[in-house]
């Protein structure tokens, strides 16, 4: 099972290690993501003309692959001006005043609720339709947009998306590689998923907690710029009381129509998302019509402007970081070509085959392997693009060893959507980060230990179920 390293190889190693010491340092990575591409690209093609042309082409990529998710992010908040402009919103969010009151149930209620959406429609379209609503009520009740989007982050891109018991799309891609029945690796996944959501949430929730007491943590930290943005403050004139409290009424429901379509046409991922996105711009352009009268067309644009404005200013600094780190899977052939070995399966996959080949094939060892190899493919920022690869590990370390395949495949599943589903990795955090309005690499620094924390403790576990 070996696989041939070559330069490139080392170089996106050597790099991957500079980001994240910049990240631990505070500073901005942009330079340094963007002397990798120069490096990898050059030490591939031996080209200067094309390593300065991969900078570019490897912006471009990293757009198109985050295009949609900017989109979704400007319209909805293109939406959300809207809704404050003419006062709807403060009518939607009322009823959750009365239970959200403290920021102890902000925290839980949040993020159970997100929990169970992204179970049934993945995290992308639950982030979308518990930010709009359940972000003020929980700004409201004291808790800080940063724990917000912590929350969110950890019960759906975390607890949800890993174990993906409803969809299974995740279980079926490591038990398809693993040579498992799907049902061996979800059963096998259950007290793994568990553990992990347990120990990363209530840690969490602790640290949130003795920082906000100590001060460290309040309603600006982590505040983008572009929370700072103008914004709309509620009309008087634009509607009645009562038609506010039928758009108030006729929203929630619009967005559980789609829940239903959802459900009834198998819509997930990209799917369920393009489904909210045009429905909030329905609601955009009714509201807007209805409200502003003769200005509406206008307006129409207005909003839509200030959507677009927000989305790229909060998706620019992520960029270049994300450009580096598709270098690591399907866009090195994208951007630079057919340039790594002939069995190579990316730069990411073949770090972990050699990792995984050069390690003692022992219970303790093979949960330890499987951990850092589903957190290796998990870099890229996409958290599936790997998990296939930890699946077939998994069976090659459980077949050593006698026993525990499905426990192995589960547990590399695991760390590999924990780390790149929307976690840990800053470019996977983004929807939360633009919906919440927090920088996504302060973010990504709150996740890191309670997710490191409950990894650690969900591999020991893991020991002593193979």
């Amino acid at each position: 099972m070996g696989v041939e390293l070559t330069a490139i190889h080392w170089i996106y190693v050597v790099f991957i290690l500079l980001i994240i010491g910049f990240m631990v340092a505070r500073r901005d990575t942009t330079f340094i993501c963007i002397v990798g591409i120069f490096l990898i690209t050059i030490t591939a093609t031996n080209s200067i003309n094309s390593s300065i042309s991969g900078i570019f082409n490897s912006f471009i990529f990293a757009i198109t692959e985050l295009l949609p998710t900017i989109l979704v992010i400007s319209i909805i908040v293109g939406m959300s001006k809207t809704l404050t402009s003419t006062g709807i919103n403060d009518v939607m969010i009322s009823p959750f005043t009365k239970l959200i009151k403290t920021p102890t149930l902000a925290y839980w209620v949040i993020g159970i609720l997100m929990m169970g959406i992204s179970w049934f429609f993945w995290p992308s379209p639950a982030v979308a339709l518990i930010g709009a609503v359940l972000l003020p009520v929980a700004l409201r009740a004291g808790l800080p947009a940063l724990a917000v989007a912590m929350s969110m982050n950890l019960f759906g891109h975390g607890i949800a998306l890993s174990g993906d018991f409803v969809i299974q799309a995740a279980p079926k891609l490591t038990a398809d590689a693993a040579g498992l029945p799907v049902g061996d690796v979800i059963s096998a996944s259950i007290p793994l998923v568990i553990v992990m959501g347990v120990v990363t949430t209530l840690t969490a929730f602790f640290f949130i907690k003795r920082d906000m007491n100590s001060g460290k943590l309040n309603m600006s930290t982590a505040m983008t710029e572009s929370a700072d943005l103008p914004t709309d403050l509620p009309q008087a004139n634009l509607l009645t009381p009562i038609q506010k409290k039928i758009f108030a009424i006729l929203i929630p429901v619009l967005f559980v129509i789609d829940v239903v379509v959802m459900f009834l046409f198998d819509l997930q991922g990209g799917d369920a998302t393009a489904l909210i996105g045009g429905t909030a711009i329905l609601i955009l352009l009714t509201i807007t019509l209805f409200s502003h009268r003769q200005k509406g067309l206008e307006k129409i644009t207005t909003y839509l402007v200030e959507g677009f404005q927000f989305g790229f200013k909060v998706f620019g600094p992520v960029i270049p970081i994300a450009a580096f780190f598709y270098l690591g899977d399907a866009g090195f052939q994208a951007i630079i070509g057919e340039r790594l070995p002939q069995h190579s399966h990316g730069i990411v996959n073949d770090l972990g085959v050699a990792l995984a080949s050069v390690v003692p094939l022992t219970a303790q060892v093979g949960a330890i392997t499987l951990t850092v190899v589903g957190a290796i493919t998990g870099l890229d920022g996409s958290g599936f693009s790997g998990i296939s690869l930890a699946g077939s590990i998994g069976s090659l370390f459980g077949t050593a060893i006698g026993d525990g395949a499905a426990t192995l495949t589960a547990l590399g599943q695991i760390a590999g959507i924990w780390v790149g589903g929307g976690a840990l990795i800053p470019w996977a955090m983004i929807p939360v980060a633009a919906i919440c309005k927090v920088d996504v690499f302060e973010l990504a620094r709150r996740n890191f230990l309670p997710v490191v924390i409950g990894l650690i403790v969900t591999t020991i576990v893991a020991m002593f179920l193979i």
